[in-house]
């Protein structure tokens, strides 16, 4: 399918032939009719691609910080090629769209095949051909409802919850400031609500649409005129600004042509700067919307589909959108005058040139159409020209986001003789882009078709963490190796379940990401303990940082938590420098103060020589300092390794030193490592171990929930 994507480092928009996305379990499959344009939001993004590194860097100093923390930390090759990965990724365009529903998942039993919707929501309703949309970002459309008009649900969404907030009652006085998109129809919703409605702008073009659709409006230079003639000098009741402005003149206007009391609401980009002496001597109330609704940027609202009770939230972003489809099908709100262009999605470049004022066009709706002919079954888009010699590692991988075109697909290119045969994500299009950048022969949205390619022998699982466990059954079934980025499991069933099958397949072997073990300083240290002969003591502390309550990472159901999903990592080098996994473990952590969720730890671990670990986890630390600190007692010796740079043993009163230029945490060793197993049918990591961490993590977590010693 063709979809239109954003390059944020070269500021290219281009038009790409992607996979046609695969529903999950709660989605739906869009064949995509009109798209909508934003000429805030995509204007800004595409302004800020256009600009040089210099003028990205100005623009956004909280991101040089960020880089320049994490070069102190890491080193500088290290994050100057973590920096222009991100910047390299594709960046899908677009937030609302219209058209039919052609396939869809588990859990859609309220959607049928054939469907007209409207679509919603950042990275869902994107300018593609198909679309990818959770259930409650879907709104069924009566056929009175056109696909260009329903293309713009989203914005009038946006302009309802607006007009929501201001607590508008019948007969009111409205005051719309900014008649561009949003403003039109805040001034529709308004007037359909039964409020006397100004509006305000500089364009006079915009003021004679106001007024062609029923509207009436002024020029701002008459604007406080207007408004003692419109409110019989009463003042407005509700002022709403959807202006696109950086200056403060919209939010002074508002506050000089307020009634006392009243009520002003900003669902524009606008300044900020509120002048203090109207906004107090008229003791004005004034709220920054936030986007469509409650379930905006809640991930259980907008991925999983928990709905909230409609007896304690009425009007939630889903509702909303129903109700902007209802104004038009009664007619009350009308979205085809506000077209000014339409451009095919072959042309849809022009429609940036357009709205970033390259064009010297006026505009005002700009909508991308999409012609409905095309096969949703194909899946795959190959990509590989000339048939590479078969290897003995023929990999396929499932997942590609961030953390696999940064750090593992890089290093698996780098540790060499892996044959890169095919690669897999839900929507398609970080897998198109992951292939053409690593060379994959092909690139497909369908997990199963990775498991079932006979080409294939092993398999990369880098999928988010609730998947790890089906996902490397069903490979094995298949008789694929199996690599799984950590965590292996989330819980003690899913672990079973990948025991009981790995016992059951024969000839495949099995492997969890824990790269810190094959580190170049990991191999130095352990040979420095070679020839102990006393149990260990062993502190690994970990400053992990403060991450939001509402990420998925916290999830139970999805990520496991932190301990269950980055935790392991430490609890497994413990394992490594010790030989065998813990037996038992103790925790506690600091109370989470609605700010944490059990990611402030103390795990004390028990090995089976008498060795002792412990694990500091702690997300309350800044994140400017170093990440990861080992040090290590036993015999009269000592070591410490510093974030994976810089490793110092000392024993008998001498002290060694090793240093290296940049981090190393052992991603491309692992990697060799394990194509080495693969081709010598030994797995790098002893199961023992490899399963004794797993439940060491998962009785780590019981430890701190029960306060008790917990047996691994």
């Amino acid at each position: 399918m063709k979809q239109l994507l954003q390059n944020m480092k070269t500021g290219k928009t281009t038009i790409e032939e992607v996979p046609v996305p695969t529903p999950r379990p709660g989605q739906a499959l869009v064949r995509v009719a009109a798209s909508l344009v934003s000429a805030g939001t995509e204007r800004m993004l595409v302004e800020f691609a256009g600009k040089s590194l210099v003028g990205k860097a100005r623009s956004r100093p909280d991101l040089v910080r960020q880089v320049l923390d994490k070069a102190r930390r890491e080193g500088l090759i290290p994050t100057v090629q973590a920096a222009f990965n991100r910047l390299d990724q594709p960046m899908a365009l677009g937030y609302s769209s219209a058209g039919t529903i052609t396939a869809l998942g588990a859990g859609m039993d309220s959607f049928q095949v054939g469907q007209r919707v409207a679509c919603a929501g950042g990275g869902y309703a994107v300018h593609a051909e198909y679309n990818l949309v959770p259930r409650n970002l879907l709104t069924p459309l009566p056929e009175s409802v056109d696909f260009e008009s329903a293309a713009f649900t989203t914005l009038g969404a946006i302009a309802l919850h607006g007009f929501r907030l201001a607590e508008a009652q019948i007969g009111e006085t409205v005051v719309v400031i900014g008649m561009g998109l949003l403003g039109l129809l805040t001034g529709q919703i308004a007037a359909a609500a039964g409020c006397r409605v100004l509006g305000i702008d500089l364009d006079p073009g915009r003021i004679a649409l106001a007024a062609a659709l029923g509207l009436e409006a002024v020029n701002r230079e008459r604007a406080e005129e207007a408004a003692r003639a419109f409110t019989a000098n009463r003042g407005f009741d509700c002022l709403i600004i959807c202006a696109d402005t950086p200056s403060a003149d919209p939010v002074e206007l508002a506050g000089a042509i307020a009634r006392d009391r009243a009520r002003v609401v900003a669902t524009g980009a606008v300044g900020l700067s509120l002048p203090r002496k109207a906004y107090y001597e008229k003791e004005l109330s004034f709220i920054n919307s936030r986007s469509y609704g409650p379930g905006r940027y809640d991930a259980a609202y907008e991925e999983s589909g928990q709905d909230y009770p409609i007896g304690y939230v009425r009007w939630t972003e889903g509702r909303n959108f129903q109700a902007i489809v209802d104004l038009m099908a009664d007619g009350k709100l009308r979205a085809r005058p506000l077209v000014t262009h339409r451009f095919p999605i072959e042309r849809a470049p022009e429609a940036y040139q357009v709205i970033t004022g390259k064009s010297k066009q006026a505009f005002l709706g700009v909508l991308l159409t999409y012609a409905q002919t095309r096969d949703e079954g194909r899946k795959t888009v190959a990509l590989a020209t000339v048939r590479r010699p078969a290897s003995t590692v023929r990999l396929g991988v499932l997942g590609a986001g961030l953390f696999a075109n940064a750090t593992l697909l890089p290093a698996i290119k780098k540790a060499g003789g892996i044959d890169l045969v095919g690669i897999a994500s839900a929507g398609g299009l970080h897998a198109q882009h992951a292939a053409r950048k690593f060379g994959f022969a092909y690139a497909t949205s369908s997990d199963e078709e990775i498991l079932n390619d006979p080409q294939i022998n092993t398999v990369a699982i880098l999928t988010r963490h609730d998947t790890h466990a089906e996902l490397a059954v069903q490979a094995l079934q298949a008789g694929k190796h199996v690599f799984v980025e950590k965590p292996l499991a989330i819980n003690a069933k899913q672990l079973s379940m990948i025991s009981d099958q790995l016992q059951q397949t024969e000839g495949c072997l099995l492997m969890v990401g824990f790269n810190r073990r094959f580190a170049p300083l990991a191999a130095d240290l352990k040979a420095f303990l070679g020839d102990r002969t006393e149990p260990l003591f062993m502190h690994f502390r970990v400053n992990a940082g403060h991450i939001p309550l509402h990420h998925w990472t916290h999830d139970p159901e999805q990520g496991g938590g932190r301990i269950i999903g980055e935790g392991c990592h430490f609890v497994d080098f413990l394992t490594f420098l010790a030989g065998a996994a813990p037996t038992s473990v103790t925790a506690r952590a600091l109370p989470d103060n609605n700010r944490y969720h059990e990611d402030n730890a103390c795990m004390l671990f028990s090995f089976p020589d008498g060795s002792l670990g412990v694990v500091d986890y702690l997300a309350n630390g800044d994140r400017s300092f170093a990440k990861e600190r080992v040090e290590v007692f036993c015999g009269g010796s000592l070591a410490v390794l510093d974030d994976f740079r810089t490793l110092e043993m000392v024993r008998d009163g001498r002290r060694k030193v090793r240093k290296l230029a940049g981090q190393d945490k052992g991603h491309v060793d692992e990697m060799r490592a394990w194509a080495a197993a693969v081709r010598s049918a030994e797995p790098p990591i002893p199961y023992e171990q490899l399963f004794g961490v797993a439940r060491a993590t998962l009785a780590a977590v019981e430890a701190l929930r029960t306060r008790h010693t917990v047996a691994c």
